[in-house]
This record gives C-alpha cells, structure tokens and sequence, in this order.
C-alpha cells in the first residue's frame, strides 16, 4: 500500500489535506517544529486527533552523538504513536542506526543525497530512505537517477526498506519521482495542495453549474 505522508506539524494545514487526500501519516523534523513553535507533546496527540489511531509518525532525533541519538531514539519510540525514528544519514548516524536496528526499532534514514548514502543506511538497517529530492537538483546532480539507483540496489539485493522521498520543489518533481514506483512519499502542504488542483478545473465547474441552473434552477441532479 502506497504512504502518503504530510511533510508538517501545522495541525489546521493537516486536518485540510486529510478532509481530501489518503493522509497516511506526518513526517516532522527539528526544523518544522521550531516553525511552529510546539514540541512532540503537544504536536502529536493534536495530530492524532485528526488523523486517528492508525496514523504514522515520523520523529527525529536533535542529539549530535551516536550515543545520544541511541539513547533519544529509544525513548521517541517508546511514546504511544505509531512512531518511525528519523536519523541524519551521517557517519555518526550510521552508528546509531546499526545499534537501534539491534533494538527492533523503526528507522528512517533522512538527508541522503547520493544512492551509495542511501545504500549504506539500507545495510545498517534503516526501514525508510528519505532522499533529498530538490536539494539533489540544486546541488547539480539528478535526483531522478538518485531515487532510481538506490530503489535498484535495494530490490537487488533484497533489502526490505522503503523509500520514502522528501524536499519538493514542485509538481513535476514529484511525478517525475513517483513514475519511479517508490513505496512512500511526503509532500510540504503547499505541494500537496498543488497536487490537488488546476487552473481550469474551477471554469469548467462554474460552465456546468450555470448551465445547470439555467436548465433545472433550484433542482438537485436527483429531483431533475
């Protein structure tokens, strides 16, 4: 099953997008929650309220050592969500990853920008890779080949983790990656939303309304 996730902590953004697309979970980072301005505990319970029991959490770590990551991730896993641990895909990440695998809890790789980054994480143990999709593309390289690499290594050699690729700039990009066949993919609310919609789809409605009206004034389609 396809996971979509919403790349956010803003909670009113959240319950909009999940009204109208297949919301799986939310991916949040350091970053995201200094935006808002609220930490885990009030973020989370606000998020599952929205999106129920079943909902997914991706949370990352902010300790700057293997030994902190370990010992955060340990605690960020014991809290009552369905909860992915995200780890910088760093050297000291690495480390981190391979003794939370050991651990039997759920890792996400983030900040890989090259296949062989995401390779190594794979082999460390990590459940989800989370390429840098645009950043990929600002530095010069394709994120297309990127994404497409390292989902040929993982079925090669018969990982068991899923991409879940992150840092949309537009649209396009995000097809572009989704022809790849990825398993899993989050999207920043304004992308989302932008999936969603169209130029024209709101005077083709407006055409079928007034002409409707000019027909049937009043009328519902089942009362015509």
């Amino acid at each position: 099953m396809f996971e979509l996730y919403l790349d956010t902590a803003n909670v009113q953004e959240i319950a909009r997008l999940d009204a109208a697309m297949p919301v799986f979970g939310v991916t949040t980072n350091p970053s995201i929650l200094a935006k808002e301005g609220k930490g885990l505990a009030e973020v989370l319970p606000a998020i599952k309220d929205v999106l129920g029991e079943q909902a997914r959490f991706h949370v990352q770590t902010v300790s700057t050592t293997t030994e902190g990551m370990v010992e955060e991730a340990i605690q960020i896993s014991q809290l009552p969500y369905d909860i992915v641990v995200k780890i910088p895909t760093t050297e000291i990440g690495l480390a981190a990853m391979k003794q939370l695998k050991s651990k039997n809890i759920s890792i996400l790789a983030t900040a890989i920008y090259s296949a062989q980054q995401g390779f190594i994480a794979a082999l460390c143990g990590a459940d989800y890779l989370a390429p840098y999709v645009n950043r990929i593309d600002v530095l010069g390289a394709n994120s297309v080949n990127v994404v497409s690499d390292l989902q040929l290594l993982i079925k090669q050699q018969n990982l068991s983790c899923k991409l879940l690729p992150a840092s949309f700039k537009n649209t396009r990009q995000v097809m572009d990656i989704l022809r790849l066949g990825v398993d899993s993919i989050t999207l920043s609310t304004d992308i989302a939303a932008q999936m969603m919609a169209h130029p024209s789809v709101q005077p083709a409605v407006d055409v079928f309304t007034n002409d409707w009206q000019g027909a049937f004034a009043g009328k519902l389609a089942y009362q015509s």
